[in-house]
């Protein structure tokens, strides 16, 4: 990663420990719920995305550097709060797919800041249980 990159990383995760614990209190805020891959608890983070059909998508701004990208690859089993509902579901991680592509159809103010803060981008697809 270069130097760059490493920087806006660095600030990135610094505004989102501040911002994530206010953003999780939110009861419309979208969360993600993995579990933690070391400490098996519950983890929860605060997302965009969107529903298309029975799967919500969704932009991962760094990538596999992303702690809820490493709990997913350890355990794929998530929940998503959307609109104050908790589904759970399966999550998928897309390299292949394009983010530019995929930004574009998710929701604007979120795709703008993962394209201004993000380097790496990974897609995730979760197919919701019903």
């Amino acid at each position: 990663m270069s130097r760059d990159a490493e920087r806006k990383y660095r600030a990135a995760r610094t505004v989102q420990r501040l911002l994530n614990p206010v953003m999780r209190q939110l009861p419309l805020q979208t969360l993600l719920e993995t579990t933690g891959r070391t400490s098996g608890l519950p983890r929860r983070t605060p997302v965009g995305g969107k529903c298309v059909g029975s799967s919500f998508w969704l932009v991962s701004e760094f990538g596999e550097r992303s702690q809820y990208v490493r709990n997913i690859k350890a355990d794929p089993r998530v929940r998503v709060r959307i609109r104050g509902r908790w589904h759970s579901g399966t999550a998928h991680l897309l390299p292949d797919d394009d983010t530019a592509v995929r930004l574009r159809s998710l929701p604007r103010m979120n795709s703008a800041a993962v394209r201004a803060i993000g380097a790496g981008q990974l897609t995730v697809r979760v197919d919701l249980d019903h």
